[in-house]
């Protein structure tokens, strides 16, 4: 079944959420956005969290000491890379924690997926490219093209996801995981309704 990872959990209330619909993984914002959140607080909710659920860590351009330290206090089970962090970078990071790396492509067209061996990730996640935003666009990118390719690891889909369009997408494409943020939000808030209608639309009608 599709992994589901919801991204920008910032609030006590937000693990609540997730506790109660338990996606396989969610999404704590180190890097400057306004779901940002800091380690003392990213460690608070960690603590909160159901140990089903994998809390991934969201970075950009970020010191890599930083990062590694971070992942290896287990404040995060994974770390996501969201800027356009090198192959070299990857792989310095790599040699500093044990934990699994998601690195995020950018995806503008074809080019954009030219050097996805050169990584030393465990996944990829495939996000909207839009000009100075890392994240957080909240729009969707022609992913049709993506058909036809391979790619090399396995791979999250996200960009703009709500529930009224991730089945369409699911029925192009066999993304190991689908990421959504903005799209079960309300006012900027986690919106636990819409967590459980996009969840039901990815899981289906028989979903427990």
């Amino acid at each position: 079944m599709t992994k589901i990872k919801i991204c920008g959990l910032q609030r006590t209330q937000d693990i609540e959420y997730a506790n109660a619909l338990k996606p396989d993984y969610i999404g704590f914002v180190f890097a400057d956005s306004k779901r940002q959140v800091d380690e003392n607080t990213a460690e608070m909710l960690k603590k909160r969290l159901v140990s089903q659920i994998k809390a991934v860590g969201v970075f950009v351009y970020e010191d890599v000491d930083k990062v590694a330290d971070i992942a290896n206090k287990d404040i995060i089970d994974l770390i996501q890379l969201h800027g356009d962090e090198t192959p070299e970078y990857c792989s310095r990071l790599r040699a500093k924690t044990d934990k699994p790396i998601i690195k995020v492509i950018r995806v503008k067209n074809r080019k954009s997926m030219a050097y996805l061996e050169d990584f030393n990730c465990d996944y990829f996640l495939l996000d909207t490219f839009k000009v100075g935003k890392f994240g957080g666009a909240g729009q969707i990118f022609d992913y049709n093209f993506l058909t036809d390719m391979v790619i090399p690891k396995p791979f999250f889909m996200a960009g703009g996801l709500t529930a009224e369009n991730v089945g369409e997408v699911l029925e192009t494409l066999v993304p190991y995981g689908v990421d959504v943020s903005s799209g079960v939000e309300s006012n900027g808030y986690k919106d636990f309704a819409k967590m459980a209608q996009f969840m039901q639309t990815v899981q289906g009608p028989n979903a427990k």
